[in-house]
C-alpha cells in the first residue's frame, strides 16, 4: 500500500508539474529570429568590411537599418523567466539573465547604441565600417559572456 501511495503522489505531483509547465516556443523562435537577422546583415557589413564583397551603400546602409531595427525590440516578452537552457532544449541562454535583468537590459541596449554608430559608419565607406564592426562585436560578446552558455 505504501508503494501504490509513493508512486500515485509521485505521478501526481508529475502531473501538476506538467500542466503548469509553460510552452515558451514562440519566445525561443522570436528571439532566436531576431538574432538571426542581427547575423545576417554582421554578415552583410562584415563582408563588405574585410573586402569579400564590394563595398555598396545601399546594402549597407540597409543592413545597418536592420540592425537598430532589430535591436529596438522590446526584449522583455521574448525572455519570460523559464525558458534558460536549464528550462528547456534549443536555447542557450543562461538562468544568469533572471537574475540580473538591468544588466541584461543594458547589454541590450549597448548593442542598440552600436548599431547606430553602424549607421551613421554605414555611408562611410568600407573602411569606415571596420571600425564599427569592432564595437557592434564587443557588444555581442560582452552578452554573450554573461549570459550565453557555451555549445555542448
Amino acid at each position: 500500500m505504501t508503494r501504490l501511495l509513493t508512486a500515485v503522489t509521485a505521478l501526481s505531483l508529475g502531473l501538476s508539474g506538467a500542466a503548469t509547465a509553460q510552452d515558451y516556443s514562440g519566445q525561443l523562435k522570436a528571439r532566436q529570429g531576431q538574432f538571426r537577422i542581427l547575423a545576417i546583415n554582421l554578415g552583410t557589413l562584415g563582408d563588405m568590411a574585410q573586402g569579400k564583397t564590394e563595398y555598396d551603400a545601399e546594402a549597407a546602409q540597409a543592413a545597418a537599418d536592420s540592425l537598430v531595427a532589430v535591436s529596438m525590440i522590446h526584449q522583455e516578452p521574448l525572455w519570460p523567466e523559464g525558458s534558460s537552457e536549464m528550462d528547456m532544449d534549443g536555447t542557450r541562454a543562461k538562468a544568469e539573465i533572471w537574475d540580473d535583468w538591468e544588466d541584461f537590459g543594458s547589454k541590450w541596449s549597448a548593442l542598440g547604441e552600436a548599431a547606430t554608430a553602424m549607421q551613421t559608419a554605414a555611408a562611410g565607406g568600407a573602411e569606415a565600417i571596420g571600425p564599427a564592426m569592432g564595437a557592434l562585436g564587443g557588444a555581442c560578446k560582452a552578452c554573450h559572456d554573461s549570459y550565453r552558455a557555451p555549445r555542448n
